[in-house]
């Protein structure tokens, strides 16, 4: 099972899962023996497809064009209720820090973890930290401005923290 979650980790960080005409599912873009090789085929159908939306869901290349369509439909100003903190279009006079909690279930980070937030801004983890707390439900999180154009988020109660790259 660890096998088949780094191979899922290597998938999501070095493949696009998006085809032209949409999703691509693992089936798809792994070869039959590269499949076996990572204990996939040994998931029931019902499991290889959760597996495959679960992956549709949570990859950068859905959110990018989650991102792309949405900045496309409305100005740029409306993102995430008119706050532009963190994107590159971020002035920087607005030093305050974000406050939001996190939507959903909420375990640590793991150096590639996306945070999608109530107000709607998705953050996605910009450096190889890993931080691993009991499941908790839509925590709230602090994300600050640091020096050089950085931002580090932090789930309340705990004092870890994780550089962060606003994405929408």
């Amino acid at each position: 099972m660890k096998r088949a979650l780094f191979v899922l980790y290597c998938l999501l960080a070095s493949i696009p899962l998006l085809a032209a005409d949409g999703f691509s599912s693992l089936e798809e873009q792994m070869t039959g023996k590269e499949f076996a090789a990572a204990g996939l085929d040994k998931l029931t159908p019902g499991e290889l497809d959760a597996l495959n939306e679960w992956i549709r869901s949570h990859s950068l290349g859905t959110l990018a064009k989650a991102k792309t369509e949405s900045t496309e439909s409305k100005p740029q100003s409306t993102v995430a209720g008119g706050d532009l903190r963190g994107l590159p279009s971020d002035d920087g006079e607005d030093e305050s820090p974000i406050r939001s909690a996190i939507v959903g279930d909420f375990n640590g980070w793991d150096g590639q973890t996306i945070f999608k937030l109530e107000n709607g801004m998705i953050w996605v983890q910009d450096d190889r930290d890993k931080f691993y707390v009991r499941e908790i439900e839509n925590p709230v999180a602090v994300i600050e401005r640091g020096m050089f154009g950085t931002w580090h988020l932090h789930v309340e109660g705990f004092r870890d923290n994780c550089k962060v790259r606003r994405i929408q």
